[in-house]
């Protein structure tokens, strides 16, 4: 974690991941435990090479100073912008996608056009039909090309923003993403959005500030025999997890169902976007803000993730020093890598074949041994 107070902090699990993985992959390896009539045991997932369905890769579209939610006068449109997220684009999709329309709603300009069609595109192009206007989206690229389709799907924010690159106002329109979409997902349908809850170990020193607390449900620290991993500084708490390819299929039903539009088209500039007939505009562009608006602050992060076969017996998540893990009905999600400035959205071999060895490694000293 970053500068904890009772401001918003960036939970930046993964970076954190990737840097000191392999010491503590090392550690356990070298520190079994005898397991205790009270010891709590969990069920280990099987990390084999085997065992893995596929691999994908996504580029996170993060900048150091967090996402933005802002507008402007394009012409006689008013272009209105939500993106640049990071690792916290499901988690945050409602609420940042609410604030931006809200940015919208200042002057009433009838149909609108929304440009992405990942989360944001179509979270904020639902959010728009409810309040009963009518919506174009414009993407080149379908919901499953896009990064939010491979993402892993928690409810907790991570790796979206440098603590101190941020203002206040920015920290308060994270505060009411946060709040706005936590609401929102637990009103979804759990079985038609792909919605789970499940018991989530994170290894850290620092419990969460209070403004963060009611997206920890049953937080608690875990020490002892309670603790069923040979780590240390280890925390229990429940959250949400969004089976992402159902979440978005159903999102973009949805969107068609109430009446809208969904058209392929590439914008290369802004004069491009200008000439759309609506004049309300929403660029929900992600990485692509960067060529579209000249945002240099933007820069792509690479995720690598490894999905294993579904397993009904693991019902809980892991976010540790080896790596973070995620059960879904599609898969076991395993994580997996921050790479700065990578422009390719590809697996590498040997990404896939470390992010496989640690949570084998961890796996290997089940308390159950």
């Amino acid at each position: 974690m970053a500068d904890v107070d009772a401001r918003p902090v960036a939970l930046d699990r993964r970076t954190f991941l990737a840097a000191s993985g392999a010491t503590f992959v090392a550690g356990c390896a070298s520190t079994p435990r005898v397991r205790t009539p009270d010891m709590q045991c969990l069920p280990r997932i099987d990390a084999s090479p085997d065992r893995v369905v596929r691999t994908v890769a996504g580029l996170r579209p993060y900048r150091d100073s967090g996402f933005v939610v802002s507008s402007q006068m394009l012409d006689d449109s008013l272009l209105v912008h939500n993106y640049g997220h990071g690792g916290a684009g499901i988690t945050l999709s409602w609420g940042s996608s609410e604030l931006a329309v809200n940015l919208g709603s200042i002057v009433d300009r009838g149909a609108a056009a929304v440009i992405g069609a990942g989360v944001m595109g179509l979270t904020t192009a639902r959010l728009l039909q409810e309040r009963g206007q009518q919506v174009t989206l414009y993407t080149d690229k379908l919901p499953e090309e896009t990064t939010s389709w491979v993402s892993g799907g928690q409810i907790h924010p991570a790796s979206h923003y440098r603590g101190g690159a941020v203002t206040d106002g920015w920290r308060q329109q994270y505060a009411a993403a946060m709040a706005i979409s936590w609401k929102r997902f637990l009103a979804l349908d759990p079985s038609t959005y792909g919605i789970r809850w499940h018991d989530t170990y994170q290894q850290s020193r620092r419990a969460p500030p209070e403004w963060m607390r009611p997206y920890y449900p049953g937080f608690t620290m875990v020490e002892g025999p309670q603790n069923p991993f040979p780590l240390p500084h280890m925390q229990r708490y429940r959250t949400m997890y969004v089976e992402v390819p159902r979440f978005l299929t159903h999102s973009k039903a949805d969107v068609l169902q109430a009446g809208g539009r969904i058209k392929v088209r590439r914008f290369e500039t802004l004069a491009d976007v200008a000439a759309l007939g609506e004049q309300l505009v929403f660029n929900c562009t992600g990485l692509g803000a960067r060529e579209l608006l000249g945002d240099t602050q933007l820069q792509p992060m690479r995720g690598q993730l490894a999905i294993l076969q579904p397993d009904p017996r693991i019902d809980y998540a892991y976010s540790l020093s080896v790596g973070y893990m995620f059960p879904r009905p599609d898969g076991i999600i395993l994580g997996g890598t921050f790479e700065r400035g990578e422009e390719r959205a590809v697996t590498t071999t040997g990404a896939i074949a470390s992010i496989l060895a640690s949570h084998r490694q961890l796996n290997g000293e089940s308390c159950a041994a």
